[in-house]
């Protein structure tokens, strides 16, 4: 399975960068074909006192690198990554990976 993760920094105004996210990117994201779902994280810092560096995380699910650079190339895929400078103003970074699914160890 190949993963791409999209870090997005902290934006300037959260909730407008939320209502773009999902009103208007999400929709041209889940376009993209080859696309075979999709997790949203909201991630916390394990400080209290520290705010995380991440407002939102995204993994886009992809069953091989094929059908992710296919997706990715395809005019939805162009359309989706050209929408990112609309609202990401905390900034972006993207991150490529295969995964391997592995499934928790039974503990008797």
């Amino acid at each position: 399975m190949i993963c791409l993760t999209v870090l997005y920094g902290q934006p300037t105004n959260p909730e407008e960068f939320d209502r773009y996210y999902k009103g208007t990117h999400l929709p041209l994201a889940t376009k993209i074909p080859g696309l075979k779902g999709y997790t949203l994280d909201r991630p916390n810092s394990l400080t209290p006192e520290q705010k995380s560096p991440y407002h939102l995380i995204a993994c886009l699910y992809f069953d091989s690198m094929e059908a992710f650079q296919g997706g990715l190339g395809s005019a939805e895929g162009q359309a989706a990554a050209g929408d990112v400078p609309n609202f990401a103003s905390g900034g972006v970074t993207m991150l490529l990976d295969e995964q391997e699914i592995v499934m928790p160890v039974s503990r008797s």
